[in-house]
């Protein structure tokens, strides 16, 4: 279709393809046209209440003429494979994180996609959450000053299933990902030079069965120096924990939890109550994804490079293996990202 309007094929309709589903639909610049899942009777399903057509092999998006934009919201072993195939069909790219498991594949396929000048978003939501963005944007202005320190928290509500846990591949490479990614976009062109990571498993010991952790910490520190502390847990008992603070030479920046409500509530007895944390990531991050969506199509429509691209997804995946090789040598560890 036109640069006004963009032609959507998604792929996968699991929890987050759902999510990705309807706010496609509810956003005048995109039309969802088509939709795939591996579960056949998921996505008949689905395709009917999308009002769109459901497709039972991803090749028939891949050489359609109409189709713009391949969706990808599959499972990550799938990944490199579609956006290989999407790109040599000429067609835009939206990926979820994380690209790949495995670094060597994901050098792979950059290496196979090349040729192609391929135009890839990857689903790092958090760089288009308001406050997150805000922040940045006072980093560059100069009001706190020279940048020393990064400080990010994140915290689940709860663990995923086990059966997700299984095939996640670990704390690192599917939830710290994020704040790799984060910590990335605050440090601009700094990039990190080494790493020192640690795990623990103290209430829930499914974690141990699967060679995973619960509670994961990092410290980073930049070719300048700056330091980075990223601290997870998969569980939190008070909601869904999203913190970040920017320490500089003038001042701090903080992008804060959000709530249900902003009131706050002082009496005789108890001052400065809040409202309960929301409680899931979608909640959470509800305008990062529809802000994700606009950056999506200046990319096609402007040819804009996206805020979060296939380079950001590969050196995400650096620092996570990294991370995950300090934790087993018990010492910090060299980073190079080129």
């Amino acid at each position: 279709m036109g640069k006004n309007i963009v032609n959507v094929a998604l792929f996968g309709l699991g929890r987050i393809g759902q999510m990705h589903a309807q706010n496609l639909i509810s956003h005048p610049k995109f039309k969802l046209i088509s939709v795939y899942d591996i579960n056949k009777n998921l996505s008949k399903k689905l395709s009917k209440k999308f009002k769109c057509l459901n497709i039972e092999n991803p090749n028939i998006a891949m050489k359609d003429k109409k189709t713009d934009l391949i969706f990808i919201a599959t499972s990550t072993s799938t990944h490199l494979k579609f956006i290989e195939q999407a790109v040599k069909n000429k067609k835009i790219v939206f990926c979820e994180k994380p690209l790949d498991l495995n670094l060597e594949k994901i050098e792979k396929c950059k290496r196979k996609i090349k040729k192609y000048n391929p135009k890839i978003q990857i689903g790092f939501n958090r760089r288009y959450d308001p406050g997150h963005r805000l922040l940045r944007k006072n980093l560059l202005k100069g009001k706190i000053g020279n940048l020393e320190k990064i400080i990010i928290t994140s915290r689940d509500p709860s663990p995923p299933s086990i059966n997700y846990l299984k095939t996640s591949g670990g704390i690192f490479k599917d939830m710290m990902i994020h704040d790799f990614d984060l910590a990335r976009y605050y440090a601009g062109k700094d990039e990190f030079k080494s790493i020192f990571a640690t795990g623990s498993n103290l209430h829930d010991k499914k974690f141990n069965k699967i060679n995973d952790f619960e509670l994961a910490s990092c410290v980073l520190k930049t070719k300048k120096g700056i330091q980075c502390i990223i601290t997870n847990s998969r569980h939190c008992s008070f909601g869904y924990d999203q913190r970040v603070e920017l320490f500089g030479t003038k001042g701090m920046l903080v992008s804060d939890n959000k709530r249900e409500t902003e009131t706050t509530f002082y009496s005789g007895n108890s001052t400065n109550n809040k409202s309960k944390l929301l409680n899931f990531f979608i909640e959470r991050y509800s305008e990062a994804y529809k802000l994700q969506l606009e950056d999506l199509f200046m990319m096609h429509s402007k040819n804009q490079k996206p805020l979060a691209n296939f380079e950001d997804g590969r050196k995400s995946l650096a620092l996570a293996q990294k991370a995950i090789l300090s934790v087993k040598s018990k010492k910090f560890e060299k980073i190079k990202l080129i």
